[in-house]
């Protein structure tokens, strides 16, 4: 009986050992996951040492390949022994989590410690035994022999253990192919923003620099998250790098929201789910500020729920958009769904939910990140279709509407010459009248004021439509040329697309693209579609520029007494008169910033072209055809009065003319060229603006005309 209870309590003291004998991992040379032949200790308040933990009975076996210890404040001991039944004495433990914050590793033989390294994502990078992000450690085992392992873990965001027991050179060959798969991600990205930022370059739409925005914030969001942002740029400042992974991964949240708000112009189709949008704003700010506030479990919690959130999110307001009617929400669909299905694998991968962890589950968001970019690009460069058919859209309206302003033109053409006819014949009736009686004179001398005006119009008509038709026939000799060019650039976006997309090398890629463009004469293209587009616009300018001052100067029979900008006047004056005054005249022009004055703007418009006329008059009896006339329009103010001041270097004008060139019918024009009624009218017109007009002329050296005209003048005291 005495012999049965030594022998239980020998079993019980034993126990404890006898289970942890259990957990041997009897190594054969085979690179192996050990997550399921681990056990694992609860540390409560992080303070459990190494040797009460050696001494503690509370460890627990894992079940699981790869643990999930959850998003805890707490830490956990893990303990482990290896036997090495293998030729060599080099074996190696790879933690592949990149994201925990403290490893404090002990490697034990015969209860001594041999080797002991404290790191973590919180700590220097310099403190790990191995310089890499994911944590190795050698271990030396003799053939035959069991070392054992404890490792004190701690981490403010989700542990996951996925550790791996292999030789030295097995846990270096997995390092390296973790590095390889990431630097081909990192590849797809980059060469995702290259090509969306030369495509943006083309089209300048500002969904692409929304979507290499996003790519970049991808991209430093996944470097940080697998550490290598840690590695190769913070490894002084591991606080800094720790703080970047709860901060990118809100950015990408947020730059992914605003992509999608932009690229399916949801405040156009969905406004209800375009302003719900502001709600992560919140939340993924919520998230940013608890990091800061070191509630770092919380923190990371609310990014996995809100990544998963936002993501359903922006798929529910992309098929909104799609049942709206929103071409471009059909593509993104695809390359969203891709990537929300990756998105939700990760999430319920790292919450313990259905999915496991494993390698495929683990990379999850770099493979669906990955696909998205390509996919995406693949939606965006669908919008150039949309941009080309856009254009000949507004091509075809532009040339309708020129097409509608020639017709327009052409009939206040013959209103035109009607009028001028309707003119001359009261003209007629009006001299008979003259001779009879004084009172008739007056009023025949009011119509051929007015028919002065009309006949003004009548002669500069001609020159109207042939200053717009100038414009037009640039536009419409341009338009085959730049749809033509337009045709080869976009033929070239397709090849340069295709072979983007191929599986050749980077560099391949490259030098097949240089050739094309040389081939194509790609800088010579570019330069010919902005020449041809510039000589478009200008050629619309200029038409829109004579529209605009036959509209201004056709205030002629205006009554009313305006505020009016005398600048524009004088401006839209030169415009009605370019073709009279033609290339061989110098014009220069010095406006002052002149307020707005009380006139009869139509009434100040002819004087202007009566002056301008004869200054042109003059210059071309000096000059002729020739070179060397100039024609200068002034104009400044005091704080009573605005001043126009209109100068020529033609043939001049003596004193007996300077009197007598306001009187009616005085010209000394040939027969035909002038009826002497254009400066009569100019001085009544200025004396009814209580105004004056000074004359400086000299015979052979020009003449100048300038107007004193008041700001503010009452028309009942004139």
């Amino acid at each position: 009986m005495n012999r049965i209870k030594f022998g239980v309590i020998c079993f019980l003291f034993l126990l404890p050992c006898l289970s942890f004998a259990q957990q041997t991992i009897n190594f054969t040379g085979k690179f192996q996951v050990i997550g399921d032949q681990l056990e694992t200790l609860t540390d409560t308040n992080s303070n459990i040492t190494l040797s009460e933990a050696e001494k503690a009975t509370g460890f627990k076996k894992t079940v699981s390949q790869f643990p999930n210890l959850g998003t805890t404040k707490y830490s956990f001991w893990v303990r482990f022994r290896i036997k090495n039944n293998t030729d060599t004495k080099f074996l190696g433990i790879q933690i592949t989590q990149a994201m925990i914050d403290y490893v404090d590793f002990n490697q034990l033989k015969n209860g001594k410690v041999i080797q002991s390294n404290l790191s973590g994502h919180r700590l220097p990078f310099h403190n790990r035994i191995i310089n890499h992000q994911t944590y190795i450690y050698p271990l030396s085992v003799l053939p035959g022999d069991t070392t054992t392992v404890y490792i004190h873990i701690r981490s403010g965001k989700q542990l996951i253990l996925p550790i791996y027991a292999g030789t030295f050179q097995q846990v270096f060959e997995n390092a390296l192919l973790k590095d390889i798969t990431f630097g081909i991600y990192v590849g797809i990205i980059l060469v995702m923003i290259l090509y969306n930022l030369f495509v943006y370059t083309t089209v300048r739409d500002k969904n692409y620099l929304y979507y290499i925005l996003y790519l970049v914030v991808v991209l430093i969001a996944q470097a940080s998250m697998e550490g290598y942002l840690f590695r190769f740029i913070l490894p002084e400042y591991p606080l800094v790098a720790d703080m970047l992974i709860y901060i990118t991964t809100a950015m990408i949240g947020l730059a992914a929201i605003e992509f999608c708000k932009s690229f399916l112009q949801s405040k156009q189709y969905v406004p209800t789910l375009h302003k719900v949008s502001y709600l992560f704003w919140l939340l993924y700010s919520v998230q940013m500020l608890l990091a800061f506030l070191h509630k770092f479990n919380i923190s990371y919690t609310i990014m996995l729920a809100s990544a998963m959130t936002s993501a359903l999110y922006v798929l529910f307001m992309a098929i909104a958009t799609l049942l709206r009617g929103s071409r471009s929400a059909k593509f993104f669909l695809i390359a969203w769904f891709v990537f929300i299905m990756c998105v939700v694998i990760y999430v319920l991968k790292d919450f313990n939910l259905l999915i496991p962890y494993n390698g495929l589950t683990s990379s999850a968001l770099l493979i669906g990140s990955a696909f998205e970019a390509i996919l995406l690009s693949f939606a965006l460069a669908d919008k150039i279709n949309i941009f080309k058919a856009e254009k000949e859209r507004s091509q075809e309206e532009a040339l309708q509407a020129l097409k509608e302003n020639e017709r327009i033109i052409r009939e206040q053409n013959v209103v035109l010459e009607s009028k001028v006819k309707e003119r001359t014949a009261a003209l007629s009736e009006s001299n008979t009248v003259l001779n009879k009686t004084l009172d008739d004179l007056k009023q025949a001398q009011s119509q051929l004021v007015e028919s002065e005006k009309m006949a003004s119009l009548g002669q500069l008509t001609a020159g109207i439509a042939h200053e717009i038709n100038n414009p037009i026939n640039f536009v419409s000799s341009n338009i085959n040329p730049l749809k033509r060019d337009i045709d080869m650039l976009l033929d070239a976006m397709n090849v340069i697309e295709e072979v983007s997309g191929s599986d050749m090398p980077l560099t391949e890629k490259q030098q097949k693209i240089d050739s094309y463009k040389e081939e194509l004469d790609f800088d010579y293209l570019k330069e010919e579609i902005k020449h041809l587009i510039k000589g478009i616009k200008e050629g619309a300018t200029r038409t829109a520029e004579i529209v605009k001052g036959l509209k201004i100067f056709s205030r002629l029979d205006e009554d009313d007494l305006k505020r009016a900008d005398i600048n524009e006047g004088l401006e839209s004056t030169m415009v009605i008169a370019n073709n009279l005054i033609g290339n061989n005249v110098e014009v220069e022009k010095n406006y002052g910033n002149l307020p707005l004055i009380e006139c009869y703007a139509g009434k100040l418009n002819q004087v202007f072209l009566n002056i301008i006329s004869n200054a042109v008059y003059a210059i071309k009896k000096q000059f002729g055809e020739t070179a060397g006339g100039k024609l200068t329009l002034n104009t400044y103010f005091d704080d009573e009065k605005v001043y126009i001041k209109i100068q020529d270097n033609g043939i001049g004008m003596d004193e007996q003319t300077q009197r007598k060139i306001f009187e009616p019918f005085f010209t000394t024009k040939d027969v035909g060229e002038g009826t002497g009624l254009g400066m009569s009218i100019a001085y009544n017109t200025i004396k009814k603006h209580d105004g004056h007009i000074v004359i400086k002329s000299k015979p052979g050296e020009g003449t100048e005309f300038t107007l004193e005209i008041p700001i503010k003048f009452d028309p009942k005291l004139t």
